[in-house]
């Protein structure tokens, strides 16, 4: 411990306190060039603090060229005298853009995939699982994701249940079979990319329909239906992307009752209503109305490719599966087997039991770190929706994290109508590793005091 720094005479986070005393003893020259730091978790223990409080502030200590980081050998004093702040990264080095579940060693997503494939090897060879099949036609299989479905969605049957692959592929065949070009079709304002590139693809009329923190608002999904007499609505109900409002089960009952009356088709994108399996899918307060789409890409891991669709009757279901078949044949049969088995023998509800926990772990890691700055979230979400405030732009304000190494998605990739906001959503699960996610966090956090005539940056251009 040949460094330990003064905090009590500073105000401010523990963090930036470090940072300070750091700055102040190098240009003091109390530390020299090279010289090489306390490890965190040892400068933890020393002061009595969290190893994420040390970690964050040697990694601002990195961002402002105070610190270099030696792999293999631990936190040096930096030789370079120039920020690094003034010299933006080149590539991203943290990822909080896209949505994707943490792999939790508790999940053992591997291990239970090695061993899956093994009993299904051992079971009935891969051959019937490698060629040309007919799933939509497997009344067993489809009858044990009923059942899966039926404990959220009580009148679940077989008959209506189809394979994809991928939710993306469920919501592009809807609108082909559902819509024609010209189409209405009522949207959340902002919502997921992939309905906005499938229904630009398909041609139809986006109309974005008003949201408060607890998601789209009855008053202005029923003047959207008296204006424009659309047939389908496209929602997300439970933990909405980007926005991560949820319905209250009483507005459920309020939009259920709108889409009745309007005698709208349902589009409900379920997929993350498994981190929150408690709220009602509304196809369980209207069957007869609303096509179900529950993937398995943001609850357990998108490279399985496996999503579910449940419609209203059997009739319905054969005509979306028939689009399907147009598009891409069938599903990946090996991985919808896999996922078969997981469902039947529990390992299914496990990797989502585990992968939930991981999810309520990192919000309030963030809650932690981004306390100061107010932010919508759901307790096991993987993304938060976070305003911005110092007159930036979302657009300028992803551009200036992305020269200090961070990616994360504007406001605009999702707007479907209406006017640009300040706002970003950041995705919590696509580092693995916790250490980095607190890193990005921290770069994050800093930025969010600053103001575009604060710094000195220059967006890139695209």
């Amino acid at each position: 411990m040949d460094w330990i720094p003064t905090l009590t005479d500073r105000a401010g986070p523990l963090y930036r306190r470090i940072v300070e005393a750091l700055a102040e003893d190098i240009a003091s020259g109390r530390l020299r060039r090279g010289q090489q730091l306390p490890t965190h978790r040892a400068l933890a223990a020393h002061l009595g603090m969290d190893l994420t409080t040390v970690t964050r502030a040697y990694g601002e200590a990195r961002r402002q060229g105070l610190v270099q980081a030696r792999v293999g050998q631990g936190s040096f004093v930096a030789d370079d005298r120039s920020p690094l702040a003034q010299h933006p990264a080149a590539s991203v080095d943290f990822d909080l853009s896209m949505i994707i579940p943490p792999m939790p060693p508790e999940a053992d997503i591997e291990g239970r995939t090695a061993r899956g494939l093994a009993a299904l090897h051992r079971e009935t060879g891969f051959a019937p699982l490698l060629a040309y099949r007919d799933f939509d036609g497997l009344t067993e299989q489809r009858s044990i994701i009923a059942a899966w479905l039926a404990r959220r969605i009580p009148d679940a049957t077989g008959d209506r249940v189809r394979v994809f692959p991928g939710a993306q592929n469920a919501l592009f065949c809807l609108l082909i079979a559902l819509a024609a070009p010209g189409d209405v079709l009522l949207v959340e304002r902002h919502t997921y990319p992939g309905i906005l590139a499938a229904a630009e693809t398909r041609q139809l009329k986006l109309v974005g329909i008003e949201t408060d923190g607890e998601g789209i608002l009855p008053e202005a999904l029923e003047a959207a239906c008296r204006l424009h007499r659309p047939k389908l609505l496209y929602l997300t109900p439970t933990i909405q992307n980007p926005t991560t409002a949820t319905l209250s089960p009483p507005r459920r009952k309020e939009i259920a009752e709108i889409v009745r009356r309007r005698d709208l088709l349902l589009i409900e994108d379920d997929a993350y209503g498994l981190l929150a399996p408690e709220m009602p899918p509304l196809a369980a307060l209207i069957p007869d109305r609303t096509f179900h789409v529950a993937t398995l890409s943001k609850c357990i891991t998108p490279g399985l490719r496996v999503a579910f669709l449940l419609s209203p009757d059997a009739s319905a279901a054969d005509r979306i599966a028939a689009v399907r078949r147009a598009s891409v044949h069938m599903p990946t049969l090996l991985t919808v087997g896999l996922v078969l088995r997981w469902l039947r023998d529990g390992s299914a509800d496990a990797i989502i039991a585990a992968v939930r926990a991981e999810a309520a772990a990192r919000q309030k890691l963030a809650a932690t770190i981004l306390g100061d700055h107010p932010y919508a979230a759901h307790p096991n979400g993987h993304h938060l929706w976070l305003p911005l405030r110092n007159a930036w732009t979302a657009s300028d304000f992803t551009a200036y994290l992305k020269k200090r190494g961070l990616a994360v998605d504007g406001a605009d990739a999702f707007r479907a109508s209406g006017k640009p906001i300040p706002a970003i959503r950041l995705s919590l699960g696509t580092e693995n590793d916790r250490a980095k996610l607190v890193e990005g966090l921290g770069i994050l956090e800093a930025a969010l005091w600053a103001s575009p005539g604060s710094v000195r940056w220059q967006a890139t251009p695209e």
